[in-house]
């Protein structure tokens, strides 16, 4: 599956981005989607997955109620809508996607197999 992220930019703090992830290649509700981030000088951080069918969602605690996962597997399109946006929320985001994964899982980057370029998010103060 190819994967491609967009929907980042400039917002000020408070703010709101929705970002997207198209899939083509195979269907998207084979897989568990999950969205990361990496900041400048940082490592790729877990933010947000869903399973194929929605039903369970899981998010970082730096996140929660803020950002919202979600997916239409008919527009093979996962979505993180992002309110009160702050600055430490800078960062490249990546949608990734998963044919299996564990539970306990769902935060690590080495459990997705398949990742999009990325889309910057930059916050502003």
């Amino acid at each position: 599956v190819q994967l491609q992220a967009f929907g980042g930019g400039l917002v000020q703090t408070g703010g709101s981005l929705r970002l997207s992830c198209a899939a083509s290649g195979r269907p998207l509700s084979s897989y568990v989607m999950g969205w990361f981030r990496q900041a400048p000088g940082q490592e790729r951080e877990f933010v947000a997955a869903i399973s194929w069918t929605g039903r369970d969602i899981y998010y970082a605690e730096s996140v929660k109620s803020r950002f919202t996962i979600s997916r239409d597997n008919a527009k093979n399109t996962v979505y993180l809508q992002m309110s009160s946006l702050k600055p430490e929320d800078t960062a490249v985001y990546y949608c990734a996607a998963t044919r299996f994964v564990n539970s306990g899982n769902y935060p690590k980057p080495t459990s997705y197999g398949y990742w999009g370029q990325g889309t910057l998010v930059t916050v502003s103060s």
